[in-house]
């Protein structure tokens, strides 16, 4: 059966809140992110300020200078989470099968859903108006047969917009898409694509599986069937996640290690924030990692059980060793903590059992201290 997936987006959903309740501040841009004074970093920016070239994932301080005249508002964590709440609700009416992704996105499996008259278009519409009806806020949407083509399709009439791709046309839409559109390409690998005449998915697909593993390692799997439009992952609504990480993909090859430990800050603040949209996972933490991937395509990640507390000299610690593998430009560069998982604390209770209850009492509060 051809499954039915919507993928949800909120249009810059930190900063329309704070627009929404701000009316002083309608259609200026504002940027929701750190101080420019304390190499803050912007969490995200409404669309008038992204026409100065605010992105999120930018330093506070370039996207300043960017624009003068920026209004810059601190992130408010748990305003963001009440009204991602409530449009979690909305979902919750048509289908059980929700994958969020973060407070503003999610993957939704309509395929069984019978409102509507089981439309998956009509029932992204709906949907789409009801979250504005109930919080005031907009959303685009994406409506595909796969998790892979609905992201892309939610993307593609922002804001407040929605893109439908049927089944029969999967194969037309999929040959003429650029390969900038495929998650994980860059400025960079698609140049060096461009340079072996690649620049559709349809010129990848007239590659074979091993020419695309002989180019780009592992990944090169995953684009043989990408390209191809072909993405079997299933919509999960009960994954507990194993790790939290945020990772960037640079323009130009960062050339070395100075440069990259340079990077380290904006990564480590946005990281930072992700881990308060969920306070419970500081005291989940397990383990700290950093990623590297270099200029061949080659990546690393390197990771310490010992440290559970995220810090900016630890991350810099682990970089200098991870970058020591290799030695070469890096394209991708990603900070992230390990989680334990409720498996791994049932098991820890089990195993507790046959320890003395002093050290029982000791264990929970290290947990519960999160250090």
């Amino acid at each position: 059966m051809t499954r039915k997936i919507i993928h949800v987006d909120m249009d810059s959903f930190y900063a329309s809140i704070e627009e929404r309740d701000r009316p002083e501040i309608q259609g200026c841009p504002i940027a929701v992110g750190g101080s420019p004074d304390s190499r803050g970093v912007i969490a995200t920016a409404n669309y008038e300020a992204r026409r100065y070239g605010v992105r999120s994932a930018i330093s506070s301080a370039r996207a300043v200078q960017l624009c003068p005249h920026l209004i810059l508002i601190r992130a408010d964590f748990d305003k963001y989470k009440t009204e991602s709440q409530k449009i979690r609700g909305i979902f919750s009416e048509y289908t059980e099968l929700i994958e969020p992704l973060s407070l503003d996105e999610a993957f939704l499996d309509v395929t069984d859903c019978t409102q509507c008259y089981s439309s998956a278009t009509m029932i992204a519409f709906e949907i789409r108006g009801r979250i504005h009806k109930d919080t005031g806020l907009t959303a685009s949407a994406g409506v595909a047969p796969n998790k892979f083509l609905a992201k892309i399709a939610s993307d593609w009439n922002k804001p407040d917009g929605q893109k439908v791709i049927p089944p029969e046309d999967v194969d037309q839409f999929v040959r003429i898409l650029p390969i900038e559109k495929i998650f994980g390409v860059g400025k960079v690998t698609a140049a060096k694509m461009k340079d072996l005449n690649l620049h559709t998915c349809g010129d990848l697909a007239k590659w074979s599986i091993e020419e695309l593993l002989k180019h780009f390692g592992k990944w090169g799997g995953e684009l043989f069937y990408l390209c191809r439009g072909i993405d079997e992952r299933p919509v999960s609504p009960h994954r507990e996640p194993k790790s939290l990480s945020v990772e960037y993909t640079y323009d130009e090859d960062l050339p070395d290690l100075e440069s990259c430990i340079d990077r380290l800050p904006t990564l480590y603040t946005e990281l930072l924030q992700r881990l308060e949209v969920d306070s419970q996972l500081r005291n989940k933490i397990r383990g700290l990692f950093v990623k590297v991937k270099f200029n061949d395509f080659q990546t690393t990640t390197l990771a310490r059980t010992r440290y559970t507390s995220p810090s900016l000299d630890t991350y810099r610690e682990l970089l200098v060793q991870a970058y020591a593998r290799g030695e070469r430009p890096v394209r991708l560069l990603g900070l992230g903590v390990r989680l334990i998982s409720e498996l791994d604390l049932e098991g820890l209770a089990v195993q507790l059992e046959l320890f003395p209850e002093s050290l029982i009492h000791e264990w929970k509060n290290w947990l519960a201290s999160g250090t």
